[in-house]
């Protein structure tokens, strides 16, 4: 298979109106999921996750975790040969790891495009965009609520991007649409206007009950029977807290043979231990109880392992991201991950910066290389995360997305073959010539050396007449051609009706809410972002005050 597939987004014809379209046309690169040819960076000794994996245990043994407003749970961790007492699951040391072993150690998500299908686990790394911000910001506009139009169009920057591989979930929040009906609007965004790999809700479990409805109408019930179609996030409510909502999200993708992120929610100091192997600890004894859950709930259901990890800082309360200790975290993880036999999911295109600027550079940069090192098989946020996930920016998310080629590029790895080693080109230039015409040279040019499509590498004189555009600027140039240049990918008139007419009917049975505290209906207050990644906002609220995300 090519690592990037190119699609004409204009008919042709011949001769030169044949060359003339084709200079013309609209060409969507897409490259395919990541493969590493890198080896994985292991932080820890056996000795140290041993002690780990052992006192992880101790911690479900001992201590045990809360199922709250779930009877049912409840009722099946006592099948299992758990302790319950009251809302209190204490798990015997090894039960948790030992009905961890039917979940697969790889599973293929299926597209509308076939082309699109990715691989999740293994070697593989998947890229999809920012989930949960309330707020976008871009050049002209700054900082404001997040429409359905804004939803719709990081749906369209996310299907435009040639090395994001997933369309993602809840790319920023529709706070114009109230809170129990938006979920219908995001998900139609992600069928109709991209071809890439989507997630389901996870607000409510009848929520995600309309996600795999229409993923049936998408799809036929027949292929959702039978495959993956949709990758969720359940987050647990860190410190060993797994409340009914996501629970309840969880059993209905699980029971639909639908695949679930179980991811912790760490902030260390504020969620989790501030030693590293402290949190380590707490993340894996998360992970064991939700991942074993889901097996509880159907053997063999598809989960993976996750970890939303930072640190805070201890002045203002706020999060940090791109630290030290965060990557030794996501480094670890990965290698307890590995050990569990499960994906991982990890890192993204973190900062705490309220603009794309070098603050967000250098924390994202640190971010997104810690996952690729870290053996990350599927990454959320991997662009367009701003201002500790409370803003979705168009400029960054372009900005984020551009600089995910080089990770594509890092993970190939070095190539030893005939070619690689460039034996011919060294006799042929010899002594105190140049490379630039050799044969070599021109048969690999192309291909050679990673090229962005966004920064600046004109001489200073033409930089400053074309306006000494800092990335920022560059930035919002790309957004706009990007979604001028957008053009659907084809959907059967007959299953897009359908969807549409599913959309309407569950929206006109369900209540409208009384206007929010903004004089938005539904409010801010209970977004789509839920539980899910939500609590970065949060957590960044204790400092601002602008924003509670619900809890």
């Amino acid at each position: 298979m090519s690592d990037v597939a190119t699609t004409s987004r204009r008919g042709r014809s011949g001769g030169g109106s044949a060359r003339r379209a084709e200079r013309t046309a609209v060409s969507l690169d897409s490259a395919r999921f990541i493969t590493r040819n890198i080896p994985d960076f292991e932080i820890l000794n056996e000795e140290a996750l041993q002690i780990i994996e052992w006192n992880a245990d101790t911690v479900l043994e001992e201590i045990g975790v809360n199922f709250v407003d779930n009877p049912g749970a409840l009722a099946l961790w006592r099948q299992a040969g758990a302790d319950v007492q009251g809302e209190r699951v204490r798990i015997p040391r090894g039960l948790a790891r030992s009905l961890c072993a039917t979940a697969p150690r790889s599973f293929t998500q299926i597209a509308r495009n076939p082309a699109r299908n990715v691989e999740i686990g293994g070697r593989n790394l998947v890229l999809a965009p920012v989930y949960g911000p309330p707020f976008v910001r871009d050049r002209e506009g700054g900082r404001r609520y997040a429409t359905l139009e804004d939803f719709r169009n990081f749906v369209k920057l996310g299907y435009m991007s040639k090395w994001l591989h997933h369309s993602g979930g809840t790319v920023c929040e529709p706070t114009d649409v109230p809170v129990n009906k938006r979920h219908l609007d995001m998900l139609l965004a992600h069928m109709e206007l991209s071809d890439k790999p989507f997630m389901g809700s996870v607000t409510e479990p009848s929520r995600a009950a309309d996600s795999v409805e229409m993923a049936r109408i998408l799809f036929g019930a027949d292929v959702v029977d039978a495959n993956v179609v949709m990758t969720s996030l359940i987050n647990i409510n860190s410190p060993l807290t797994f409340d009914s909502t996501m629970m309840g999200a969880l059993e209905v993708y699980a029971r639909a043979g639908q695949a679930s992120i179980v991811s912790p929610f760490i902030v260390g100091g504020a969620m989790a231990p501030v030693t590293v192997a402290g949190t380590l600890t707490q993340v894996l004894a998360e992970v064991l109880a939700g991942v074993a859950y889901a097996q509880l709930v159907r053997p063999g259901a598809p989960v993976i392992f996750g970890a939303f990890v930072t640190s805070i800082d201890m002045n203002s309360g706020a999060p940090t991201f791109g630290t030290p200790e965060a990557a030794h975290i996501t480094w670890g993880a990965g290698q307890l991950a590995r050990r569990l036999g499960l994906p991982y999911r990890s890192g993204g295109a973190f900062c705490g910066s309220k603009l794309p600027d070098a603050q967000a550079a250098y924390e994202s940069a640190n971010s997104l290389n810690m996952a690729l090192t870290a053996g990350v098989n599927f990454m959320l946020h991997a662009c367009g995360w701003l201002e500790g996930g409370l803003v979705s920016s168009y400029e960054k998310f372009v900005m984020d997305a551009d600089q995910l080629g080089t990770l594509h590029h890092l993970a190939q790895g070095v190539a030893v073959d005939e070619n690689g080693q460039g034996m011919d080109a060294i006799r042929e230039v010899g002594p105190g010539g140049h490379f630039l015409g050799c044969a070599h040279t021109r048969a690999n040019f192309q291909t050679a050396f990673w090229r962005s499509d966004l920064l600046d590498y004109k001489p200073f004189e033409t930089w400053d007449e074309e306006g000494a555009r800092d990335t920022e600027a560059l930035a919002a140039v790309r957004v706009k051609k990007l979604l001028a240049d957008y053009q659907q990918p084809p959907l059967d008139e007959g299953v897009a009706e359908a969807l549409r007419a599913y959309v309407a009917n569950r929206k006109a049975a369900m209540p409208g809410p009384p206007p929010g505290p903004w004089g938005r209906a539904g409010g801010i207050g209970q977004t789509s972002a839920g539980r899910a990644d939500r609590r970065a906002s949060a957590i960044s609220a204790i400092s601002t005050s602008t924003w509670r995300a619900g809890e």
